[in-house]
């Protein structure tokens, strides 16, 4: 099957999806600061689709694979499940964040758009960040 033979090649294509996401998030911020909207509305679509395609990833990743155990043991331990658990909480709430700072920009709410994405974008690129940050602890630094 397709699915079992990617599946070993899925944790490096979610963290490269991850740190282009938070590459298109910082270019899009320093867009938005310039006034270039068309080059941020450019950059926030693309970082929309790479998350997109980065959710997909790890759903089809975990519905087949499960809990990828960490191996470290030590103070290491406890900062990964420390950097885990913030991550996993504040990716389930920026789900809905983003969809709601997305709508009210689609919309072109540009009082409320902006008031929403000073939170979202913050918590966008710490999910993002720490999504490689465990992928490498996870993947290379102590694999199974």
């Amino acid at each position: 099957m397709i699915i079992e033979t990617i599946l070993p090649y899925l944790p490096h294509l979610q963290a490269f999806l991850n740190a282009l996401a938070a590459v298109l998030l910082l270019a899009g911020y320093h867009f938005i600061k310039i006034k270039n909207l068309s080059a941020h509305k450019t950059c926030m679509t693309a970082t929309l689709l790479t998350s997109g395609i980065f959710l997909v990833s790890y759903s089809i990743y975990h519905v087949n694979i499960g809990y990828h155990p960490f191996m470290g043991q030590g103070t290491i331990r406890i900062f990964y499940f420390i950097i885990l658990a913030s991550h996993v909480i504040l990716a389930a709430t920026l789900v809905p964040m983003v969809i709601i700072t997305a709508t009210l920009a689609l919309k072109g709410n540009i009082k409320k758009h902006p008031r929403v994405a000073r939170w979202t974008l913050p918590i966008w690129l710490y999910v993002s960040i720490t999504g490689v940050i465990i992928y490498l602890f996870a993947f290379h630094f102590y694999p199974s």
